[in-house]
């Protein structure tokens, strides 16, 4: 699972792979805590992040839903995906 983003500690992945499930979605790393994001709603679907850094998550999600978009389109076919700039 590649690494796309990186910021304040957090570790963005998204997983590549035809079998990857709907809907579009990335992975979020801090610490022991992870966390699925819906990239269409940017929201928590599943999984325990710190309050404080999910909202930087969910920021960062925002700022570059439509790059995000674009990844999963790469990774669903198998492709890696490209890296996203981190949150300044």
């Amino acid at each position: 699972m590649p690494t796309i983003s990186m910021f304040y500690g957090i570790i963005i992945r998204m997983y590549c792979g035809r079998t990857e499930h709907n809907p579009p979605h990335f992975h979020a790393y801090y610490q022991e805590f992870k966390a699925l994001v819906n990239i269409s709603t940017c929201e928590i679907m599943q999984g325990n992040i710190p309050s404080k850094q999910s909202k930087l998550i969910v920021a960062w999600a925002e700022l570059h839903k439509e790059e995000l978009l674009a990844d999963w389109s790469l990774a669903i076919n198998g492709e890696n995906p490209f890296n996203i700039e981190p949150l300044k």
